[in-house]
């Protein structure tokens, strides 16, 4: 059996989890408070916070909620900030957002008009 070939200056995409801890704790350590601290305020045990932060669990949305409240931020900043993570881990600027609205009897295509990040549900 073949394994796949990947090419050796694409650099590995990190895993969200990663990102996320990262960024959580970068600014916890910025404002200089413990991991006590932000969990007693978000009301997250301190070593479920732990863990979330060296990337070792995925967090519900509510619990991240909770993280970025406690430190004065939203999850809005939270996803900026691990958007600029993940462009600056792989190296490269992210491809253009296309789009595709379903339309009654017919496809529409179209071009973001910026470079960002776009969640749908």
């Amino acid at each position: 059996m073949t394994e796949p070939t990947t090419k050796p200056d694409t650099p590995r995409e990190p895993l969200w989890r990663d990102l996320v801890g990262d960024v959580l704790r970068r600014e916890r350590q910025a404002q200089d408070r413990t991991l006590k601290d932000v969990a007693d305020e978000a009301r997250i045990s301190l070593p479920y916070l732990s863990e979330i932060e060296r990337g070792r669990k995925e967090a519900s949305s509510e619990v991240l909620a909770a993280a970025v409240q406690a430190l004065g931020l939203s999850l809005g900043d939270l996803l900026a900030r691990a958007h600029g993570e993940l462009t600056r881990a792989t190296g490269r600027r992210p491809a253009r957002i296309r789009t595709t609205t379903a339309v009654p009897l017919r496809t529409t295509t179209t071009r973001a008009s910026h470079d960002g990040l776009c969640l749908a549900a």
